[in-house]
């Protein structure tokens, strides 16, 4: 009797703080939707702050209140901020309780991924969404975009990749008709410097050989200062005397000196004849 008693007590006692317990969540949730209430008016105002703290406010009050989330989300949306923006759909599909929540919530992440153009991931959302909601023709048809986004894609990439593998055999042959041609730079240097060593070769011997003909020309010029040139003055070199030998211009001054030696001579005895012999004077006494 005494345990049914306290089992009776205790059942009571649960049953008040069940009580309790589901009043303060419906309070909780009263002031979330009010709350969300007031964001919803302060964002129609145009006051995002505002509207972004009351909705702050709704979440922390009740994770019951799927609404806030999900208005937030779409204001954050509206301003672009889409990460923060998906992140409050993600919260809005997990907090929700039905089937219609739960499909607008993954239809807005869809829109989020299209916005990012994560085309897979967006396809796999707006599946989501159908599955909560088949009727939905605005999902249907962002699910057909998305799908013919990602196959345009697609063949974006693989039209890229073919031009990059092009452009990378263009590069290789380029480089391979660069290298072919620094190869011929280099083989033409050296034939070059070959060339030049041949010519430097060539430059030495002929250097040699000037040198040897400066030499003997200057040899033929020692000579020719020695010897008397014959062709320029050849009557010169024929009146030069030989050694113990008179020359032409002595023998006719000899001549000639001989010549007026005799002319004295004769010119003497002429003057005897004229004046006769001289005669000794004796006295006759």
């Amino acid at each position: 009797m005494k345990h049914s008693l306290i089992l009776v007590l205790f059942c009571i006692g649960f049953v008040s703080f069940a009580q309790e317990g589901e009043k303060e969540r419906a309070k909780a949730l009263d002031e979330s939707r009010n709350l969300t209430w007031e964001a919803n008016k302060a964002l129609s105002e145009d006051n995002f702050i505002e509207a972004e703290a009351d909705y702050r406010k709704a979440i922390a009050k009740s994770d019951e209140n799927s609404a806030a989330p999900y208005n937030l989300g779409n204001a954050y949306y509206t301003k672009e901020t889409y990460s923060e923006a998906f992140g409050r759909f993600k919260q809005a599909g997990e907090l929700a309780t039905n089937k219609a929540d739960k499909h607008r919530a993954y239809h807005n992440m869809g829109n989020v991924f299209m916005k990012r153009k994560e085309y897979q991931k967006a396809i796999e959302a707006y599946k989501e969404a159908l599955r909560n909601d088949p009727t939905d023709d605005e999902t249907r048809y962002n699910l057909a975009l998305a799908k013919k986004m990602l196959e345009k894609e697609q063949e974006q990439n693989d039209q890229n990749q073919d031009n990059k593998d092009q452009q990378d055999q263009n590069d290789q042959k380029d480089q391979n008709e660069d290298k072919k041609e620094g190869d011929n730079k280099e083989d033409n240097q050296d034939q070059d410097k070959e060339n030049e060593g041949d010519k430097g070769d060539e430059g030495d011997e002929n250097e040699e050989q000037k040198d040897e003909n400066k030499e003997g020309d200057g040899d033929e010029k020692e000579e020719q200062k020695k010897q008397p040139e014959q062709g320029d003055k050849p009557q010169e070199q024929q009146q030069q005397p030989r050694p113990n030998q008179l020359s032409k211009q002595q023998i006719q001054n000899l001549l000639e000196a001989m010549q007026n030696e005799e002319k004295k001579v004769q010119e003497k005895i002429d003057a005897q004849k004229v004046k006769g012999v001289k005669v000794k004077n004796e006295k006759d006494w």
